[in-house]
């Protein structure tokens, strides 16, 4: 299996670690959870307490009424107020 991330993975693995919880929206450095381990961009902001809730009884979760998507939908939108979301047009012309 081979797990060796590129460079642009990493960098955005890197920005979300620096935002708050998606959860309780306590301040970063966060921990980056994968939704799924191979797709290195879904992933969430999740201060320690709540990603290790979130693998064990998920009652910080419920408690917010907060599933995986809605907390993905959270860190989306931190990375787009914190300007590290929104491509520069040099950037669009990748895709």
């Amino acid at each position: 299996m081979n797990n060796k991330l590129s460079a642009k993975e990493r960098a955005h693995i890197g920005r979300v670690k620096l935002l708050p919880c998606s959860v309780c929206d306590a301040p970063g450095i966060s921990d980056a959870h994968h939704i799924e381990q191979k797709l290195q961009y879904c992933v969430i902001a999740l201060c320690r307490d709540c990603h290790n809730s979130h693998h064990g009884t998920k009652a910080l979760w419920r408690v917010r009424k907060m599933d995986e998507l809605s907390a993905l939908n959270k860190t989306i939108e931190n990375l787009i107020e914190a300007g590290n979301g929104n491509p520069s047009k040099t950037h669009l012309n990748e895709f």
